[in-house]
């Protein structure tokens, strides 16, 4: 398993998947002043990097021979077998070090220069997250999870997307509102939802495969965050598309729509707003 987090480790952060809800709120108010409003309240996940980094280490660390047989299944390795590719092994051992050197500069590049293997990287974060405006509340309880509370308001005169970081290219949208011609706002939350149909649904597998790893190397149970919450449009505008379950229900300030996220959630929520 730790193998499998290796090889997979570097194409999630090129993917930008490095972080995922975990327990959350979310609302967002869209009206036809171009006023807008929106709040994130709950869990945030890192991805445990720290963690993958030195699950890498340890595997690289360790020699392990592995054979198949013509069905591709795992078989006992004879003596000859284990000498040989221990001796491959031991060849390419300069070859592995130059590559971790490469993989952990590339996840740096990706969380601001931050090393993924430093025992106070996440604090790290979570100072930077306390600095940028709308952020009230940032505590990091652990094992790459962030407790947070984002309340922006403002005029919706350009795109919007949450979370931003200060100095991470890689950060992952959970949210993104993109305006288009003739008024019309498209609203997408690509992280809330844990599918296999959703684009990013690779952000809480891979969370999930890193500690089924875990538990396996330490035979404790998995801790795995998935997303499990609500997300919320409030809106005067006239709603021309949405995949909510209910559809558009009479709110106070016009209409809202509602998703409920959690592990059955096959898509992530859309909608498209006209403001006439």
């Amino acid at each position: 398993m730790s193998r499998i987090l290796i090889a997979l480790s570097a194409s999630f952060a090129l993917g930008g998947c490095l972080l995922s809800p975990g327990t959350f709120s979310s609302e967002l108010h869209l009206y036809s002043d171009e006023r807008f409003s929106f709040a994130y309240d709950g869990e945030i996940e890192m991805l445990a990097l720290s963690q993958l980094a030195q699950m890498s280490r340890a595997s690289e660390e360790r020699f392990e021979a592995e054979c198949y047989d013509e069905d591709y299944e795992v078989r006992e390795c004879s003596e000859a077998e284990i000498a040989a590719q221990r001796a491959e092994w031991e060849e390419t051992a300069g070859e592995r070090a130059a590559e971790r050197v490469r993989e952990a500069e590339m996840l740096r590049q990706f969380v601001g220069s931050i090393d993924p293997s430093d025992p106070q990287a996440a604090q790290e974060i979570a100072t930077r997250l306390e600095r940028q405006r709308g952020w009230e509340k940032v505590e990091y309880r652990g094992d790459g999870l962030f407790d947070v509370s984002f309340v922006t308001a403002g005029t919706l005169t350009h795109d919007f997307v949450f979370p931003t970081v200060e100095g991470m290219p890689g950060a992952n949208a959970f949210v993104s509102i993109n305006l288009r011609d003739g008024g019309e706002v498209r609203v997408d939350a690509p992280a809330f939802a844990a599918g296999k149909e959703e684009p990013s649904w690779g952000t809480a597998s891979f969370a999930a495969l890193a500690a089924m790893a875990q538990a396996e190397e330490s035979g404790e149970a998995p801790r795995i965050v998935v997303p499990q919450g609500t997300f919320t449009i409030v809106t005067d505008g006239r709603i021309l598309a949405n995949n909510t379950d209910e559809g558009p229900k009479p709110h106070a300030r016009g209409q809202s729509l509602r998703w409920n996220v959690g592990p059955s959630k096959q898509q992530p929520p859309t909608a498209l707003v006209a403001f006439d």
